[in-house]
């Protein structure tokens, strides 16, 4: 599984990283990498959470991610 992270930066210069395929996944920070690194921990906490409850199990074995800049 492959998430894509939309990467922006907003008009009082912090930066928003979302990633596309789990709604919600977003977070900011001072730098790129920053709001990068914030976006990747919020979604593998969703993911576990995901797993915890059983849903989607098959299709989490493997993760990637792949920053595309607005």
């Amino acid at each position: 599984m492959t998430f894509t992270i939309e990467i922006e930066q907003e008009n009082d210069r912090r930066w928003i990283a979302e990633i596309l395929e789990l709604a919600g996944v977003l977070a900011y920070g001072r730098t790129q990498e920053e709001a990068i690194a914030r976006a990747k921990a919020l979604a593998l906490r969703v993911l576990a959470e995901r797993l915890e409850h059983g849903e989607d199990p098959a299709t989490v074995t493997t993760i990637a991610f792949a920053a595309h800049y607005v």
